[in-house]
């Protein structure tokens, strides 16, 4: 094999690895909008990991990317299948007991799931909750629309880091 064959066959390889990657394990995904403030701001540019929960299950209050229609959207996980939830007075409860939020939200009005989550299902909310659409208004997330989950933002500059 002659140099120049090498060569190319050097950068062949190198833009089919980034494809890859880009395809089945990360991808820089962008907010849309102001659902998740004052965890994520729109504009915001964060890391997808497409790859953890091949391996691991979502848990509550992991931040994670929804396909919706033509639509990618980032929302926190705050219910499991299997469960009964309500928020009364700002608090979460999850079958009837209180479950304290490790993270900063705006306020929750008052609402109660009367259904059980179905299996695969998962109750989403932006944490921007006056300002945002999600399973108080669309219904619960089946798991084959999460496409993965995020936490690491690298730009702006001056927000890189994981957000929880």
């Amino acid at each position: 094999m002659n140099k120049k064959v090498k060569e190319i066959l050097g950068y062949v390889l190198v833009i089919v690895l980034v494809l890859l990657v880009k395809q089945f394990i990360i991808t820089p995904i962008r907010v849309n909008g102001a659902s998740m403030n004052d965890t994520l701001y729109d504009k915001d540019i964060m890391i997808l990991d497409k790859i953890s929960y091949r391996f691991q299950d979502i848990e509550r209050f992991d931040i994670v990317v929804i396909k919706m229609d033509d639509e990618y959207l980032i929302k926190r996980v705050i219910a499991l299948p299997g469960e009964k939830i309500s928020y009364q007075d700002n608090k979460l409860y999850i079958n009837d007991q209180e479950v304290e939020e490790n993270f900063q939200h705006k306020k929750t009005d008052d609402f109660i799931l009367e259904e059980v989550i179905p299996d695969n299902c998962y109750f989403v909310v932006g944490d921007n909750r006056g300002d945002s659409l999600d399973s108080r208004f669309f219904g619960c997330v089946d798991r084959k629309n999460i496409l993965g989950k995020t936490s690491l933002v690298i730009f702006p500059f001056n927000r890189f880091g994981t957000k929880k």
